[in-house]
């Protein structure tokens, strides 16, 4: 029997967006089996980064992916070289905007930076989000309270 080929990728993907889709397709489609590591949110604050969506909601989302075989919570930097042993792991995938910052990880596997969507990011729609925010009158201030 034939080994299949594993991939992980990490992220955090919150507000799930066609970018979010699009590398986590191409990922599948370097192997047979793809691992995706949701970043807690523990681990988020550590990064500085303020996520709206909870953890366990945004790995029900990708779980729920038909091309992705196995969710983990990504808890930590250093986790990576001991899942990527742990797990068998062939190509361990990012974005290319992370190009080079995973290269130390090619002693254990092939280590692969992919495009980005352009136009699209978490980043933007919160901006976007940010800047295009409706002010409340006092009926949505009144559903939001509940």
């Amino acid at each position: 029997m034939q080994k299949q080929t594993v991939v992980i990728t990490y992220g955090t993907f919150d507000l799930f967006h066609i970018g979010h889709l699009k590398i986590l397709k191409r990922a599948k489609r370097l192997g047979d089996r793809l691992i995706v590591g949701i970043s807690t949110d523990s681990f988020n604050l550590k990064k500085n980064k303020k996520t709206v969506i909870p953890y366990h909601d945004r790995a029900e989302i990708v779980r729920h992916l038909k091309f992705v075989d196995q969710v983990i919570p990504e808890s930590c930097w250093e986790q990576k070289q001991k899942d990527i042993i742990q797990h068998n792991v062939d190509i361990f995938v990012m974005g290319h905007d992370w190009e080079g910052q995973f290269d130390t990880l090619s002693s254990l596997c092939k280590v692969q930076y992919l495009p980005r969507t352009k136009g699209i990011s978490t980043t933007k729609i919160k901006a976007y989000l940010k800047k295009h925010k409706e002010p409340q009158t006092p009926s949505t201030q009144l559903a939001t309270t509940y």
